[in-house]
């Protein structure tokens, strides 16, 4: 039976910055087929002509896309079929091929879910603002049909092209030979990592396409799925080792010890690198990011610019900006020289170039860039999120020295450098809790008592 959205049904379907659903529930292949027509005709009617369309390992993300493209051509559109793609590889083709894009993924979540994620020419992201709102209306009372002539689908592989242009953004010196461990989560890393690291020593983990997850979840934000990298680093006695997400466009990083580095740590050193390269650059965090990020940019004479959670809303940022990096607590990296979009790969490869250009293991590299604890982010499930946050600042107010609501609520405790933020999330019915402190047992008490008052 074919999938019919109303209104309310669609708001859990087309988040803030991209479409993710069940399959079967929410996204079929009608669904993808209407939505296909509704953003080619969006882009028809602002004088693009082609798309490129690629798709994840998923068992669904195929026929979805087939369905998609179908849509997209029925509208004018002439559709270029990138096949099996990581998310920063169809931004490459959108940026270098100068068209749309859309791709079939849904990142870190289960099998069962699938989405889109799509983007104007140039690698430009689409957001509720930016075209998802006239899509989700489109979705309701129908696409308007079009007079133009039926659009071609081409197959085209731009695998070999991606890989070369990463390698050139960021060259690794062959001045030290490093072991590199990657986990692929059986997910879109185990095509691009070959064809972009392959010259290296690259000991790999579950690099099998497969959208099942047979071995552990693509999602390396949560601990438990870092375990086997972690293990498997220290037993090739490798320098380092990278974990992604299963559309690969996220990169987490373990050390020689098998001891995760923080994104925020990450994020630090490749300012670190931008600014050495470009004194006074601008820099872009997003608000949950550790303070040492805009201590280190300042420090290192660039501009720190302070953001909410959300790919389309940095990227938009850094355009505006003129930023020359971006980084987020969830491992997401942008580059402006990438078309201001993110990519997993020329993250890594930065880690790898600096690791490679001294003789440090990487913890002792780091070390400079880890200056306090944090918790991470704690998920929870809660029937009112606004009552919640509400608690919560009641339960701090005597020890507030000041509260902002750029995403969520961020509060700054007086007399401290400890702080927090609460949030919900843009994509899951979840409320999400960060807090940085100078010391593990101030973080840890903080998460405590907030969690106390979310969970009450």
């Amino acid at each position: 039976m074919a999938i019919t959205h109303t209104s309310e049904s669609l708001d859990k379907l087309i988040k803030a910055y991209d479409i993710r659903g069940v399959v079967g529930e929410s996204i079929d292949e009608g669904v993808a087929e209407r939505i296909g027509a509704a953003f080619a005709h969006i882009l028809y009617g602002e004088g693009e002509r082609r798309i490129a369309v690629g798709y994840d390992m998923r068992p669904s993300s195929p026929q979805l896309a087939a369905a998609f493209a179908a849509g997209a051509a029925s509208q004018g559109l002439d559709v270029i079929d990138l096949g099996l793609t990581s998310t920063d590889e169809l931004y490459f083709a959108a940026g270098t091929l100068n068209c749309a894009g859309a791709m079939f993924t849904a990142s870190h979540n289960p099998a069962q879910y699938n989405g889109i994620k799509l983007c104007r020419a140039g690698a430009t992201p689409v957001s509720t603002d930016t075209g998802l709102a006239q899509i989700k209306r489109m979705l309701i009372d129908g696409t308007p049909d079009s007079a133009a002539e039926k659009g071609n689908v081409e197959k085209q592989n731009v695998l070999g092209q991606y890989a070369e242009f990463l390698r050139t953004q960021v060259p690794v010196p062959a001045t030290r030979s490093l072991t590199v461990a990657v986990d692929a989560a059986n997910g879109m890393a185990g095509l691009t990592v070959p064809a972009v690291l392959g010259d290296m020593d690259v000991r790999d983990l579950y690099f099998e396409l497969d959208g099942t997850f047979p071995n552990h979840e693509a999602n390396p934000l949560d601990p438990k799925n870092l375990v086997d990298l972690q293990k498997f680093t220290v037993e090739q006695g490798a320098d380092i080792g990278l974990a992604f997400d299963g559309d690969a466009d996220r990169c987490f990083v373990v050390d020689e010890q098998g001891k995760p580095v923080s994104p925020s740590a990450i994020t630090a050193l490749i300012a670190s690198r931008t600014l050495a390269e470009h004194p006074g650059a601008t820099i872009i965090h997003n608000l949950i990011t550790s303070r040492a990020v805009p201590e280190i940019v300042e420090e290192c004479g660039g501009t720190a610019v302070r953001t909410r959670v959300g790919h389309s809303y940095i990227k938009a940022e850094m355009a505006e900006r003129g930023a020359l990096f971006g980084g987020e607590h969830s491992a997401h990296y942008y580059f402006s020289e990438f078309f201001n979009a993110d990519s997993g790969l020329v993250a890594a490869l930065h880690v790898l170039a600096a690791l490679a250009e001294q003789d440090q293991p990487l913890s002792a590299l780091m070390a400079q860039f880890e200056r306090y604890e944090a918790s991470g982010e704690i998920n929870s499930e809660v029937a009112d999120q606004a009552a919640a946050t509400q608690r919560v600042l009641d339960a701090f107010a005597d020890r507030t020295a000041g509260v902002d609501r750029l995403d969520g609520v961020t509060v700054q405790l007086k007399d401290s450098k400890a702080w927090f933020n609460v949030r919900a999330s843009n994509t899951e019915p979840l409320l999400r809790l960060n807090v940085e402190a100078p010391t593990r047992a101030e973080v840890d008490a903080l998460v405590e008592e907030i969690l106390g008052a979310i969970r009450a």
